[in-house]
């Protein structure tokens, strides 16, 4: 029962994230960026990540430091292990790509018509392939990159490849030297602000479902009061166990935070008839 009353609230907390109202998944995103947001140290490391990757690209002296810049861009996600996962298949899927461009290119340069069709060949692989596995996407943006260069004019092919791989390696190892140094020490802090409030709001729930007399309003106030605490601390929890050099996190306190509240959720979205229990002939 427990284990079934957690899935119910799961699936009642997915139902209450789905946007209702018109401009509200934009307020959402106003919201994040304000002021103590957790998207803030982000947002730090990629302006200070590609300020560096330009910086040193160009002093390097390679033909196109934007290059640099879009790398270390790309490397930032929540927290220091996803960057750095991201890093590695970053770099990994250029060096392929530029393999693979340098295998087409002579037969690109047989025609236009060869031209163009590799072009929308990797633009429709990169598509296909960028949101289901990262470094394969990028095995396709790579070439496909390269070869859009040549429709202006035929350029060495050399000094491409030479570019677009130190370009890789330099934005890569900026952004993610960016991503260790500016470091997320507020992480931990959410974490159990997140908690406190999760505990608060569940404790506010099971009162407002113990009150004989409670209003639709009132347990739909507790429902998506207990939601958004619920969505906090997952997320809050995730974003810190992947950020370096963090204090030890309450993860057994979450989980029974978590767990608690999913049941208490069930329970208030089954009494306002949002979802309904599942029947009782022992399926799981």
């Amino acid at each position: 029962p427990g284990t079934a009353a957690e899935l119910f609230g799961i699936e009642a907390e997915r139902t209450a994230l789905r946007p209702t109202a018109p401009g509200e998944a934009r307020r959402a995103l106003l919201r994040r960026l304000g002021p103590g947001s957790p998207l803030l140290p982000i947002a730090a490391r990629a302006l200070v990540g590609c300020a560096l990757a330009g910086y040193a690209s160009a002093a390097v002296g390679v033909g196109r430091p934007y290059w640099a810049i879009v790398t270390a861009a790309s490397l930032y996600q929540a927290n220091v292990t996803l960057s750095w996962n991201r890093a590695l298949q970053r770099t990994l899927g250029n060096l392929v790509g530029v393999l693979v461009f340098a295998a087409v290119l002579p037969v690109t340069r047989s025609g236009p018509l060869a031209l163009i069709g590799f072009c929308l060949f990797f633009s429709f692989a990169a598509e296909a392939l960028i949101t289901r596995n990262y470094w394969l996407g990028s095995v396709a943006v790579t070439p496909m990159a390269l070869l859009v260069l040549e429709y202006a004019g035929s350029h060495p092919a050399g000094e491409l490849i030479g570019d677009r791989v130190l370009d890789t390696v330099i934005g890569a190892a900026a952004g993610i030297l960016t991503a260790m140094l500016v470091t997320n020490r507020r992480a931990a802090g959410r974490v159990e602000t997140a908690l406190a409030a999760t505990e608060l709001a569940r404790a506010h729930a099971v009162q407002t479902l113990a009150a004989p007399g409670s209003s639709p309003a009132a347990l739909e106030a507790a429902r998506r009061g207990l939601t958004g605490c619920l969505v906090e601390l997952r997320d809050a929890d995730d974003t810190a166990a992947g950020e370096w050099w963090q204090r030890d996190l309450p993860q057994e306190e979450v989980l029974a935070a978590e767990q608690a509240g999913h049941r208490t959720l069930a329970a208030t979205a089954i009494r306002q008839g949002l979802i309904a229990p599942a029947p009782e002939n022992g399926a799981v």
